[in-house]
């Protein structure tokens, strides 16, 4: 399977798949997995709590957005691989973050979880033949294809270790 073409997802998400390299999901898995699980994993807990201005998000609470998006992404290329024809809703990612209590969680805990949900989607998406990841859907009412979603997966979690990097000093 290749990369995905610009058919395959709205335009939005160009930003998530240019974070990536690599022409399928396993090469995903392989340059990108274990680097952003570290990533993560080296976070201080002193740092956990920390917002780099009133109004954005601790690093709690980001880290809580990629585990739902992830989540989000992956529901979606289980659906369109499975041929739903009703059309995949948006998300508002501020509504969930503001509803996802982030703050009382507790870190290590987090960590499990994200684990969990990167291997529960890398199984899901090894699970697919090439002609469920070449299906195509609808979310956030624009086309999708599962091949496209595996890629945009990894590249908002790369974006969001991009933006720690550049404005929480991480």
């Amino acid at each position: 399977m290749s990369r995905p073409s610009t058919s395959e997802y709205g335009s939005f998400y160009q930003t998530y798949i240019n974070y990536t390299s690599g022409k399928d999901y396993a090469i995903l898995v392989q340059q990108y997995n274990q680097r952003i699980t570290e990533f993560w994993d080296a976070i201080p807990l002193e740092k956990i709590n920390y917002a780099y201005a009133p109004g954005k998000w601790t690093i709690k609470q980001m880290f809580q957005h990629v585990i739902d998006t992830e989540r989000i992404f992956a529901y979606r290329a289980l659906a369109i691989s499975r041929k739903e024809k009703t059309p995949i809703p948006g998300f508002d990612e501020n509504e969930y973050a503001n509803n996802a209590t982030a703050a009382n969680r507790n870190w290590k805990d987090m960590l499990v979880e994200w684990r969990v949900v990167r291997q529960s989607t890398n199984l899901l998406f090894a699970s697919f033949t090439d002609d469920q990841m070449k299906s195509l859907g609808t979310a956030s009412d624009k086309p999708i294809s599962v091949n496209a979603l595996g890629f945009i997966i990894f590249g908002h979690a790369l974006h969001h270790l991009h933006i720690l990097k550049e404005l929480y000093s991480i």
